[in-house]
């Protein structure tokens, strides 16, 4: 089978969020050069003026460089009986903000920047606000005003507003211009499977056009025995002590582009990329060890990039919330309210705090946040165009970090360990993503070890690199 390589024709949200664009009642997101989209409403004959859609990133690190403006793009039609054909309705909205996280919200309207070409409603945030030492939280209404119809962003809206943090002093990390071709070997192939029907193979599914789908996921437990989704034959595929040959535990999984996630108890977390109906949130599928079915739920929003495991339980990157959202606690399922009053723009990580990460443009702030307060924080810039961060993850007293760079004609992987100096270590990676994957499920990262998942005509494989990265 034949691909055409098609290079991202705009940039992914990273671990933090960005939205490409709200256009024609469909939602588009961009995940790591995929584009998702999710036509609004449940029903092709609903009031397209009781619709409302929206998209917001937020500034989530901030360094005091200038005033802080939070834009937001709002989508609605006027009401009508025409869902095609409707025009664009008078928008508004208000935001609801505060110094610090605690104390009463500011409500402060947004106003039209007509001249922009997004983010076209925008607050500048006072001062007072913006300069204050522990950071400001917000939420937004956004409205249609002609219809009335409301929409609270993040959905969590005051149990759960975003915040802002000053970034503070930064280790500043220069990546130069990227030599593309010279991939870091590898220090061991843990799994392989060839593309197929057989016992020991992983199947591929018809994608878009000359873009296969196929093990679309995988996570490895902390014995270093790796899992290999299979959603074409609704399955998991288990490597253990290297062996050649896998066990193969069936699941109940629909066999869509899906994510997935393991336990340190070993259970199973599928993130479907579907809810079962048209207007329904993605799956949230638990099973055992050995694959049997303890649960499904849905995810609190219509569009989830991500499933990990978090110290309490699994989370999911929900959009256009942009924010990490525990979908499960101490082995108990939350419903979609529960899942949005506890979500943040950080990733929850052992031992306590947050990652948060921002990407602008070519540049990436990382910061590991604990208490409310940024605890280390480094300030990444490259010579060649970031298309996401795939990976931001604390590792004994060091970061590791993995963003795709991409040219016109290429692209590649760039890992490395972050110390309180620098670059510790740095390691160029071919993207191997000969079929697509779930947009965020390419590494994983397991004590010093970091392991990546890829693809060739030939098939699927996973691929493991010893880190430095310190106690």
């Amino acid at each position: 089978m034949s691909r055409k390589r098609v290079r991202p024709k705009f940039v992914g949200w990273g671990l933090s969020g960005a939205i490409a664009g709200v256009t024609g009642g469909l939602l588009v997101l961009a995940v790591s050069g995929v584009a998702v989209a999710h036509r609004l409403g449940s029903r092709s004959d609903e009031d397209p003026g009781r619709l409302i859609a929206a998209a917001h990133v937020p500034p989530i690190l901030t360094d005091g460089n200038g005033p802080v403006e939070l834009r937001y793009d709002i989508d609605c039609v006027s009401p009508g009986p025409d869902p095609e054909g409707g025009t664009s309705c008078a928008a508004g909205g208000t935001v609801f903000i505060r110094a610090g996280d605690r104390g009463a919200f500011r409500a402060l309207p947004l106003r039209l920047d007509a001249r922009a070409e997004q983010g076209r409603y925008v607050l500048r945030v006072p001062n007072d606000i913006a300069s204050s030492l522990g950071g400001f939280s917000y939420y937004a209404v956004l409205r249609n005003e002609q219809s009335g119809v409301e929409m609270t962003l993040p959905a969590g809206g005051a149990a759960a507003p975003q915040r802002g943090l000053p970034l503070g002093r930064a280790v500043s990390v220069n990546l130069g211009t990227h030599s593309f071709g010279h991939p870091t070997s590898a220090d061991a192939r843990v799994a392989s499977a060839a593309w197929g029907s057989g016992n020991d193979d992983v199947g591929l599914e018809e994608g878009p056009p000359a873009t296969p789908i196929g093990a679309t996921a995988f996570d490895v437990d902390r014995s270093g025995v790796v899992l290999v989704l299979d959603e074409a034959h609704r399955r998991v595929l288990r490597f253990s002590g290297g062996s050649g040959s896998p066990d193969s535990i069936p699941l109940a999984v629909n066999g869509t582009l899906a994510d997935m996630s393991i336990s340190s108890k070993g259970d199973i977390h599928v993130l479907e990329s579907t809810g079962g109906g048209p207007a329904e949130a993605p799956l949230i599928r638990s099973f055992s060890s050995d694959g049997h079915p303890e649960g499904s739920w849905h995810a609190a929003e219509r569009t989830v990039a991500a499933i990990r495991e978090g110290p309490a339980g699994p989370v999911t990157l929900d959009y256009p919330s942009s924010q990490w959202m525990p979908v499960a606690t101490q082995g108990h399922a939350l419903d979609a309210g529960a899942q949005s009053e506890r979500g943040s723009s950080g990733r929850p990580v052992r031992g306590g705090g947050q990652v948060e990460v921002l990407r602008t443009g070519n540049e990436v702030l990382v910061a590991l946040v604990a208490a409310g307060r940024v605890r280390e924080a480094w300030r990444i810039e490259s010579g060649t165009p970031v298309a996401e961060v795939q990976l931001a993850q604390p590792s004994g007293n060091r970061m590791v970090v993995v963003l795709r760079v991409y040219t016109d004609a290429k692209d590649e992987f760039v890992a490395f360990v972050l110390g309180r100096k620098g670059i510790v270590q740095q390691l160029s990676l071919d993207s191997a993503d000969w079929a697509e994957t779930a947009p965020l499920s390419r590494f994983r990262l397991v004590g010093a070890s970091l392991y990546q998942l890829g693809s060739t005509p030939a098939g699927a494989f996973v691929d493991r690199f010893d880190l430095e990265v310190g106690e």
